[in-house]
């Protein structure tokens, strides 16, 4: 994994965690919440690719997405709140809502897949525990098969150091996260693009599948 540079890179990524678990009630003029669309046959996705702000930033460009939630699930509590999520299992995570009709289940599973790193169980990238881990929740066994075919797929290419670690795993309760953490990346441009930057998110994704990433 890519390590921060100095200590003083490492206090500054911590500074930006304590800020971000201050409330924002609003975009205000910093920026503002992806506009939702609804279609008669939409369809959920979930996935777990490390910090959220950076999943829902990722997955707020692909064409179908209609909307992105950040949240928490996988544990065995109720009702968890970013402070004490990981106390019970819970990982961080965002529900997606799309239009089957513009992208299909598949299509986003690869776009995730080379949005992550596959082959780290510690966490993703600077930020690290099991509430960060990767994990795809499919919602039925469709979902389930194609997810579990895809790892077969990348494993069988040899394209990545080591075996895919992600989880399949059925979805459970999904518990939105506070609303700060909604489009944080629009919130607080500036604090999310330095946390991206400085966490070696891009950087890894290039190194591993040869493709520019940037959220």
């Amino acid at each position: 994994m890519p390590s921060i540079p100095n200590l003083q890179m490492a206090t500054a990524i911590a500074a930006l965690a304590a800020l971000a678990s201050v409330a924002v009630t609003s975009a205000g003029a910093q920026g503002q919440s992806v506009p939702v669309q609804t279609v008669d046959n939409a369809e959920i996705a979930i996935f777990a690719g490390g910090c959220f702000w950076c999943v829902e930033a990722d997955f707020d460009k692909v064409d179908g997405v209609l909307e992105t939630i950040s949240g928490y699930t996988g544990g065995s509590s109720e009702n968890p709140t970013y402070r004490n999520h990981s106390e019970d299992g819970h990982i961080e995570a965002v529900q997606i809502t799309y239009d089957p009709d513009v992208v299909s289940y598949e299509e986003l599973v690869d776009y995730y897949f080379h949005h992550i790193d596959p082959v780290d169980m510690g966490g993703q990238f600077c930020d690290r525990g099991h509430s960060y881990t990767t994990a795809i929740f499919a919602v039925n066994g469709e979902q389930a098969d194609i997810a579990r075919s895809e790892i077969s797929a990348i494993d069988a290419s040899g394209m990545l150091p080591s075996s895919v670690v992600t989880k399949v795993r059925i979805a459970g309760a999904f518990y939105p996260a506070e609303e700060y953490h909604q489009d944080y990346y629009l919130k607080a441009p500036l604090k999310y693009n330095f946390y991206r930057q400085a966490c070696g998110r891009d950087n890894r994704i290039e190194e591993l599948w040869g493709v520019k990433a940037s959220g």
